[in-house]
């Protein structure tokens, strides 16, 4: 659309806009006469000439009401980058358009908080490896991921604000008196989240098993929509990966998810010396709606524990 500066006839001086809106219009070829303004006594916003140039009509005016969901927020106006140099358009796949959806919706209606920690799990590692040959005999991989489930599970059960969901109204909390946790897996279309159900029930050989079963099937595009309902919490791990600590963002409408990230060697001291020990970062990203800092710090710390000595899980 051509810039209206110098076109002729066009007369915005009775349009109800503030001249540095009237600017906007002119600059990006907006022709305000068109326009329905959903500002203070239908005066025209910069949102109303940002919705038009998209191709939307903007919105009668319509008395305040009181927020129900994420704020209004200005949409970013399109550009041609065609200007600037060669460019390619590159679809995005069902799996992130649906992804990004979901995850927006929840960043404009949860208040996240992410709060970190690093455990020690020399000795569940240590556990973990001796497990090798009976895990192979049972045709299963043993991965730290599973005695993450585990003890995510008993953490649930003992803080139960984090397996719950607030009801539309956000009045009060659904408590969920059931354990399925999701585990977001990376595919070359985006990444999918298939849910574990009853792991609070489930030991880690079982575990092991059905993550292998259901990471293939999100691999081979295979899994089915009731595999990816019903989820309590959500683990998401980039350990395989790399980092040190990132911000997972919450699976709505659960109310916490967890980050893990690659496990170290670090210096760790015993009161006489410094000992090399395995630590292990997690990222609990929680909503604060629900849950504060104190709540947040001691379940991560309750399942730290568990996880850096996974006999805890027997008391």
């Amino acid at each position: 659309m051509a810039p209206l500066d110098n076109a002729p006839g066009i007369d915005f001086s009775r349009a109800h806009a503030s001249p540095s809106v009237r600017r906007i219009a002119r600059e990006q070829g907006v022709d305000l006469r068109q326009l329905t303004g959903s500002g203070h006594k239908g005066r025209i916003t910069p949102e109303d000439v940002a919705r038009f140039q998209q191709g939307a009509a903007a919105p009668a005016a319509a008395p305040a009401a009181a927020p129900t969901g994420g704020a209004g927020i200005p949409p970013i106006p399109p550009q041609d980058f065609s200007k600037f140099g060669p460019v390619e358009d590159k679809p995005l796949s069902k799996i992130k358009r649906l992804t990004a959806l979901n995850l927006h919706r929840g960043w404009l209606n949860i208040p996240m908080v992410t709060y970190d920690d690093q455990f020690d799990i020399t000795n569940t590692e240590d556990f973990r490896k001796s497990l090798k040959v009976e895990a192979e005999k049972r045709g299963v991989r043993v991965t730290m991921l599973a005695f993450l489930l585990k003890a995510s599970a008993a953490a649930l059960k003992t803080f139960p604000t984090f397996c719950a969901s607030v009801d539309p109204a956000g009045e009060k909390l659904i408590l969920k008196r059931y354990c399925h946790i999701g585990v977001a897996v990376d595919t070359p279309d985006g990444l999918v989240v298939p849910v574990i159900r009853d792991v609070d029930r489930k030991g880690i050989y079982e575990l092991s098993a059905e993550m292998a079963e259901l990471s293939g099937k999100a691999r081979n595009k295979k899994l089915k929509t009731a595999e990816m309902q019903g989820g309590c919490f959500t683990i998401s791990s980039l350990g395989g990966i790399g980092g040190t600590s990132f911000t997972p963002l919450i699976n709505a409408p659960e109310v916490a998810i967890l980050g893990v990230t690659r496990s170290g060697i670090q210096p760790v001291w015993d009161g006489k010396q410094f000992q090399p020990r395995l630590m292990l970062p997690l990222s609990l990203t929680f909503d604060h709606r629900v849950i504060d800092g104190a709540e947040a710090a001691r379940f991560t710390g309750y399942l730290g524990n568990l996880v850096s000595d996974v006999r805890r899980l027997l008391l």
